[in-house]
């Protein structure tokens, strides 16, 4: 019980990628079946809970000062408990230890539902840190975040062994969640009002259950009635299989989108990353995609600077850049992680080549976007409304069919509203719309109604 004698009160942040999100959406589902409720500001809470990631640089500083920061609501009314939860709790457990000796729970990412356990036990720090290759919360029901799109976490773990990558560590190797328990949370998400389902794995499309692969699950899901797009992230190249591309090219609520991570066009780099394939057989699988899906979208993730990495190397992926013409693109200059493979690597590439590097990455693909959406000028787009947009006043954003942000005039629209709207102007990230030529209410079986709006100046 909370101080006050109501039901205790957690106050959970996250930090990291969209998995984090994911696995604080099945946290808050675990607390709230045990009698917990949500605080959303930190000095009403019982207990205060970091859900924290070790890939993202400079992690461990920032979850350390945040934590620093908690510690005056913890000091202010003794019996506050913090804690520390998912892959820095579970890879870095020792420093953070010497680091925050305050800490009352640690909780690595197959420990979840043993979190209530262990915040109503006492005495010294609680830390549930083991791998567990049998776990995958396959049984429980995540507290899915208000909006019309939901992410479900289909696999956990990975095998790729990739030298730059720390994720093995703290998630442990691959498992899937069955075919019927992934189906039965696309369903309750389909049943609460929600149009779009995005599938979550470190390598998602190694999904196999029940005999299965992934391009199966991705038609079975669309057979579920309610929902209308379907979404995936992140996906490893070498797991794009023919049923795969099949499920992608001939299903119509598998959306034309795909993430398909490069890290570097050159092979001497893209082996001492263990990639398991090369510049060619990327290129092979993304003709492969693009053959099957005309007008598919595609984004991918470049690194600057790996050691080993020379001009020549560097010169392949800007190259890659232009020939590849990817919708956008995640770029980062390589920073080692303790723990990897890497990390053990002589760096060969100086803070500042890696920052010139970065910056060529990021202005050439800056042009490449920019091109690609002044030529979606004039065309029709269908826009998910998902909430206000910042600006310009009066607008609500969204996103199309392959994953571009869209503005679009808000007056009647509601998150869960499909648009089709025409596109009248274009940065390098968003499409701005000048009117809505349709709109079509959450009711599945509302009518279109025709209409124009503007876009305020």
């Amino acid at each position: 019980m909370s101080s006050s004698g109501g039901p205790r009160r957690v106050f959970l942040e996250t930090y990291g990628c969209q998995m984090n999100v994911a696995d604080s959406e099945l946290i808050g589902g675990v607390l709230r079946r045990h009698g917990w409720t949500r605080a959303d500001d930190p000095a009403d809470a019982d207990v205060l809970l970091l859900n924290t990631c070790a890939i993202r640089e400079n992690a461990e500083e920032r979850v350390v000062g945040r934590l620093g920061e908690l510690m005056r609501f913890k000091n202010a009314r003794p019996g506050v408990q913090l804690g520390l939860l998912g892959c820095m709790a579970s890879h870095h457990r020792e420093a953070l230890l010497d680091r925050a000796p305050w800490l009352d729970v640690i909780v690595g990412p197959d420990g979840y539902r043993d979190l209530p356990r262990l915040l109503e036990e006492a005495g010294d720090p609680r830390i549930e840190i083991r791998l567990d290759r049998g776990e995958t919360y396959a049984d429980l029901v995540p507290d899915h975040a208000p909006g019309p799109r939901a992410w479900i976490t289909v696999m956990r773990g990975c095998d790729r062994f990739c030298t730059f990558c720390v994720v093995p560590d703290p998630r442990g190797r691959e498992r899937s969640l069955p075919l019927e328990a992934v189906l039965a949370q696309v369903e309750s998400v389909a049943e609460s009002g929600r149009r779009e389902v995005v599938f979550l794995g470190q390598t998602v499309n190694a999904w196999r259950a029940d005999g299965l692969g992934f391009g199966d699950l991705l038609r079975r899901t669309a057979r579920v009635e309610g929902i209308e797009r379907i979404r995936f992230t992140s996906p490893h190249p070498s797991d794009f299989t023919e049923a795969l591309i099949a499920a992608i090219a001939e299903e119509p609520k598998v959306m034309p989108y795909v993430h398909l991570p490069l890290q570097s066009a050159s092979d001497p780099v893209l082996a001492a990353m263990r990639r398991d394939y090369t510049s060619d057989q990327y290129r092979a699988i993304l003709g492969r995609l693009r053959a099957a899906v005309p007008g598919l979208a595609v984004s991918t993730d470049l690194i600057a600077g790996f050691p080993g990495e020379t001009e020549a190397d560097f010169q392949r992926s800007l190259d890659f850049l232009d020939e590849a013409a990817f919708d956008f693109a995640y770029l980062f200059k390589y920073s080692a992680r303790e723990g990897t493979r890497a990390a053990r690597f002589a760096e060969t590439v100086d803070e500042a080549e890696k920052g010139r590097r970065l910056r060529a990455l990021i202005d050439r693909q800056e042009e490449i976007s920019l091109d690609k959406h002044r030529a979606r000028i004039s065309q029709e787009v269908r826009v998910l409304v998902e909430g206000p947009a910042r600006r310009p006043v009066g607008c609500v954003f969204g996103k199309s069919e392959d994953f571009k942000t869209v503005i679009l005039p808000g007056e009647g629209l509601a998150p869960g509203d499909v648009a089709r709207v025409r596109i009248a102007a274009a940065t390098s990230h968003t499409l701005l719309a000048a009117g809505v030529t349709s709109r079509r209410a959450p009711s599945l079986g509302a009518p279109e109604a025709d209409e124009i709006r503007h876009l305020p100046a």
